[in-house]
């Protein structure tokens, strides 16, 4: 069972972060996932993989690297 939490990983990113996010929570390659999101995006039948990448986008939280959690200290709710 995977107990990570899907997010945008913004510190390995191309365009968005989200394939990042998606290889480092399926726990393989980010070469592989860009390479089918490619792909996918070529496949002849219409297929909305740019829509569905640019809902992730917003939608999937970012990862906040350790450094920029302890810069920005504790939060208050």
């Amino acid at each position: 069972m995977n107990n990570n939490r899907l997010f945008r990983n913004t510190e390995n990113k191309m365009i968005g972060g989200v394939a990042s996010g998606l290889a480092e929570y399926l726990s393989i390659d980010v070469t592989v996932v860009r390479v089918l999101l490619v792909l996918a995006f070529f496949i002849p039948k219409p297929f909305p993989i740019v829509l569905i990448y640019i809902a992730l986008w917003i939608v999937m939280p970012t990862k906040r690297s350790l450094q920029q959690t302890w810069e920005q200290g504790p939060t208050m709710p």
